[in-house]
């Protein structure tokens, strides 16, 4: 049995944007080539320099980092001996002309290619063609009608550049890709790929077509449609593995069960049998509830990391304040599992100054009405008395003016919050206003009660 390992790839077109599609195809890929120990190759194909961009080179590789799909060989870019000692980079072949050019001749040398105004077109075979696929099965594709009358087809067009069969089948063999994994929608390339593969005389790669990704009603998903684009996660402050974890799935059920893993755990479990013949429907709702949960998972320090990034990209100011309140702070929502990108919502009042706080009109009408009043003035006093000004402290001061008024906690509790965030929603109570402090969260309550109409 060989020793070398098995090697696959996953070649995007840089013609726009990275697709869930695609996102998907490499995740796959890239869980195959972890399980099995292969190698992972990026290449970009970018032969058609009409369509495309380093622009959209650029969000497939921001993307694939974002993922956390590192691939394992390319050219080494920058400064090879400078600490890093570079950066892989992906191939191109858009660099990679002259291995196409002694291809196409040796085709021609072998009268398996031929000139035609101006083109270059391959000897197609006539006979049926059977695709050993490991997801599908065998499939059998023979000539169309329409093929039948002129089977051959372009290899290279008349301005010189190939097409997408030839260069994909060429760096495939001089890559020495064992296995490709890609979507089913290419099936009906794969026929003509194998011609090629055979006229070079080499052994076709073993191919496993994955279900397309639909939309809810079963259509097939678009650019423009919600969710198309990876770079949709990124803006929205989803985590990536929240991203990995729901496009792992979409095609694929491992043989253990559970739902909930990170790519590496993924990979661990990833077999291509296992992955389903039927197309996969997306649910930007399911997306929404791994978010959550694994958001739920992540070590507090991360959240903070991210969190962090997330406030100063989105204009709050939380360089303001010490790491430690910002990190209270933070970790005051994790449990709520929300987008990075709603975290504003949630916690921008720890980050305002205290006569600056803007109450909601509707928690305002709601919960800083007259009879409200004498009710903060007195918690007021309550909390400024206080010894220890922790949660526990807080809660238990609270509760006990409401006996000593004989009054429900609910209406002391939403005018307090209203008070200290400006909404009637947020993290528990207490804890915000411990974290807040005493300073603080008497110079709201004071500023509340001076915004309270009179009676």
């Amino acid at each position: 049995m060989s020793s070398t390992p098995a090697r696959v790839r996953f070649a995007p077109s840089p013609t726009g944007y990275l697709h869930i599609g695609g996102a998907r195809t490499a995740l796959f890929n890239w869980l195959y080539a972890r399980h099995i120990g292969a190698i992972f190759v990026l290449r970009i194909e970018d032969t058609d320099a009409a369509r495309n961009t380093q622009e959209a080179t650029d969000v497939i590789l921001r993307g694939l980092r974002w993922l956390g799909l590192d691939w394992d060989e390319g050219p080494v870019t920058g400064d090879p001996t400078g600490p890093s000692r570079g950066d892989r980079g992906p191939y191109f072949q858009s660099q990679r002309g002259t291995i196409y050019k002694r291809r196409i001749q040796e085709l021609k040398d072998r009268g398996l290619a031929y000139d035609d105004a101006g083109a270059v077109r391959f000897r197609m075979r006539r006979d049926p063609v059977v695709i050993h696929d490991q997801i599908i099965g065998d499939i059998s594709r023979a000539l169309t009608d329409r093929e039948q009358e002129d089977p051959d087809f372009v290899i290279v067009r008349s301005d010189g550049l190939p097409v997408f069969h030839f260069v994909n089948v060429v760096d495939d063999i001089e890559m020495g890709i064992t296995h490709v994994v890609r979507g089913e929608d290419h099936v009906s390339n794969t026929a003509k790929h194998i011609a090629l593969f055979e006229a070079f005389g080499v052994q076709p790669p073993a191919y496993a077509h994955i279900p397309l990704i639909l939309n809810p009603d079963g259509s097939k998903m678009s650019k423009r449609d919600q969710g198309a684009s990876i770079q949709t996660y990124i803006d929205d402050g989803y985590l990536p593995d929240a991203v990995t974890n729901y496009l792992s799935l979409l095609g694929w059920t491992p043989k253990e069960g559970g739902e909930l893993f990170t790519k590496e755990e993924a990979a661990q479990r990833f077999e291509l049998g296992d992955v389903h013949r039927s197309n996969a429907r997306f649910d930007m709702k399911k997306l929404e509830h791994f978010h959550f949960e694994h958001v739920r998972r992540i070590a507090p320090a991360r959240f903070v990391e991210l969190g962090v990034d997330t406030l100063r990209r989105l204009g709050v100011n939380v360089d303001a304040f010490p790491p430690a309140y910002t990190a209270a702070a933070l970790t005051s929502v994790q449990e709520k599992g929300k987008l990075f990108r709603e975290l504003p919502t949630w916690v921008d009042f720890f980050f305002l100054p205290d006569d600056a706080l803007n109450f909601d009109p509707e928690a305002k009408a709601k919960a800083l009405v007259p009879t409200a009043r004498p009710l903060l003035e007195k918690l007021r006093e309550r909390y400024a008395s206080l010894a220890d000004f922790t949660a526990t402290a807080l809660e238990a001061a609270l509760k006990q003016l409401a006996t000593d008024l004989a009054v429900k906690a609910g209406p002391l509790v939403q005018p307090c919050r209203v008070a200290c965030t400006g909404r009637t929603v947020g993290p528990s109570l207490y804890h915000l206003l411990e974290i807040l402090g005493r300073e603080r969260v008497l110079a709201r309550l004071d500023h509340a009660i001076a915004a309270i109409p009179a009676t």
